[in-house]
């Protein structure tokens, strides 16, 4: 971290607004919702349904809080990488630190790498917290919270490369609002191509594949979301719990996408570089 001076400095500055404090203490009010409504909620099915209906409840309900959780960070994202450039060129931070010896695209690339420690550190707590819940009271035990943190972190990183290229452009709002209405357009598209596929309709399921190549954020989320239910739901469901709702994949992420996700990081970050070099501080 020595060698990373503007690295350090970003995460100091996100300590120093309290933006870690105040996430962490609003983290723990959803973690509390979220025992408490488990808790109540499991304990009810499991007095009047049999052990399948229970275990689908288990699953329902840890999916859907680690979805918020997603959510959450996925925010946080945005938040941190559409004011990264934008904001320090508007006042005048950016220019008095290019003075020194340090070129704008090891700059783009520390504070990156910033922003990927802070919300992939969020979604690393989160969902052991989540996870350490539903064991816990249910015996719910995912298939993998490893592959799923994985693929998790890929998301965020496309999101945190999407917000830092829409920052080198425009505005900090702008880029904030430009970056959140693609990823929601990512997640409409995954409803349109669940609905396609559903109805059989080729049209609908392919602008819904069209549209998660262009911004892979929810075909990521629903890979991540397979390793996160549990292996004898998956085995009884026939693998296809989760495919009929907008929330969870039923299948595990295809090396197609996470080579894309990957590059499409890769390329949105030289691209973000190459507007940054080129733009009137």
């Amino acid at each position: 971290m020595t060698a990373l001076p503007v690295t350090r400095v970003s995460l100091r500055e996100a300590i120093s607004r309290r933006l870690v404090v105040i996430g962490l203490v609003l983290s723990a009010g959803y973690l509390a919702l979220f025992s408490f409504g488990f808790n109540a909620l499991y304990t009810r099915v499991a007095e009047e349904a049999d052990r399948l209906a229970v275990g689908l409840a288990a699953s329902v309900m840890t999916i859907l809080g680690l979805y918020v959780v997603r959510f959450l960070a996925a925010l946080l994202a945005i938040f941190l990488s559409s004011s990264a450039v934008a904001s320090e060129i508007d006042s005048g931070v950016l220019h008095a630190v290019l003075a020194r010896p340090l070129s704008r695209t090891s700059w783009l690339a520390q504070r990156w790498l910033a922003f990927v420690l802070i919300s992939v550190g969020y979604v690393l707590l989160m969902t052991g917290a989540i996870t350490a819940i539903a064991r816990g009271v249910a015996g719910y035990a995912p298939l993998s919270v490893g592959r799923a943190l994985l693929v998790l972190a890929l998301e965020l990183a496309v999101l945190l490369s999407l917000g830092l290229l829409t920052s080198t452009t425009w505005s900090a709002v702008t880029s904030g609002v430009i970056t959140f209405s693609l990823f929601g357009v990512a997640w409409l598209a995954g409803i349109i191509e669940l609905i396609g596929t559903q109805l059989g309709n080729e049209a609908m399921r392919t602008a819904g594949i069209v549209t998660s190549l262009i911004v892979p954020s929810d075909a990521l989320w629903r890979g991540a979301s397979y390793y996160l239910q549990s292996p004898s739901i998956i085995a009884l469901a026939g693998q296809d719990i989760g495919g009929g709702n907008p929330f969870t994949g039923s299948a595990p992420p295809t090396t197609a996408l996470i080579v894309w996700s990957i590059g499409y990081v890769a390329v949105l970050l030289v691209i973000a570089a190459w507007r940054l070099r080129r733009r009137d501080l």
